[in-house]
């Protein structure tokens, strides 16, 4: 396979896979809690992974860790149970497929730490982009355009997506390491920290199948989907990849809706064609940057 094509599709897989995560939490937060619910998908991605890590063949290609990345990994896994918390009681507030597009300001939230923090360059495309959907964001913020009603579930989602887009350009900097290691430090680092938190405020109710559904869906769309997005990093940088990650809010309303089967309110519509010409503008963005890299023969 083309090594330019690679990480692109890692980076859609990685898309797709986390899609799953927005309808199927929703089910499971009729039954478990939110803290809780964090806790367990990201322990399901980190025992996941650990077993694919056994079983895997090894491989001396990634950069082993060094006492200096303790600091970003201690950064990472307090975002990485700050987010999903958010997310998830965001996501009990308020309808999934608007829960599913607002994921997408995680797209500006890691473009613009990238750029003040990395110095990553954010393009006239990619500008455009970020402005899109940043104002499609705004518009799925409200309940109801003619009142004004604030959506306070919206406003969580946001707040995740703050973490997430920060923790994305923390994460790039491990991205050297192996793939697999970052996943597995990531999953139990966070989903113990999470289950902890559900512990001390007396949130923990044990139910056999619901943890187990739970730990599955955390190993496919946290585990699986983040590995890959860490490979993806790797090649394509935390901006770019953070664009073609932009494909997951859109699997993510689409599920819903057909497993919810509920008409979506007039902001979610105005909302979704903004997202769709955002995404479009942040696709092109990584076009043509390759198009010109070819030109000039690099």
């Amino acid at each position: 396979m083309n090594k330019n094509i690679t990480p692109i599709i890692d980076a859609l897989f990685a898309a797709i896979l986390y899609a799953l995560s927005t309808p199927f939490s929703k089910l499971l937060l009729d039954k478990v809690s939110p803290t809780l619910l964090a806790g367990l998908l990201y322990l399901g991605a980190g025992i996941g992974m650990g077993i694919v890590k056994l079983i895997q063949p090894k491989h001396n290609h990634a950069r082993p860790f060094v006492k200096k990345d303790a600091l970003s990994i201690i950064a990472m896994i307090l975002l990485d149970i700050t987010a999903p918390i958010l997310l998830l009681f965001g996501l009990r507030l308020t309808h999934p497929e608007s829960v599913a597009l607002l994921n997408n300001f995680e797209i500006v939230a890691t473009a613009l730490s990238a750029f003040f923090f990395f110095k990553e360059i954010i393009s006239k495309r990619l500008g455009i982009a970020i402005a899109l959907v940043t104002l499609a964001s705004i518009v799925l913020s409200f309940e109801d355009l003619v009142s004004f009603k604030i959506s306070w579930g919206a406003l969580l989602v946001l707040l995740a997506t703050l973490c997430w887009g920060l923790e994305n350009n923390i994460t790039r900097i491990l991205s050297k390491n192996d793939p697999l290691k970052v996943v597995i430090i990531k999953g139990l680092g966070a989903g113990v920290g999470s289950l902890l938190i559900a512990f001390a405020i007396g949130e923990v109710q044990f139910n056999g199948l619901l943890w187990l559904y739970a730990l599955l869906l955390g190993f496919v769309a946290y585990g699986l989907s983040i590995y890959f997005y860490v490979s993806a990093q790797r090649h394509l940088g935390a901006a770019t990849t953070s664009a073609f990650y932009g494909v997951a809010p859109f699997v993510g309303a689409l599920l819903s809706l057909m497993i919810f089967r509920q008409w979506p309110g007039y902001n979610f519509l105005i909302g979704l064609v903004l997202m769709v010409i955002g995404a479009y503008f942040a696709f092109n963005r990584h076009r043509n940057s390759k198009r010109l890299l070819e030109k000039n023969g690099r």
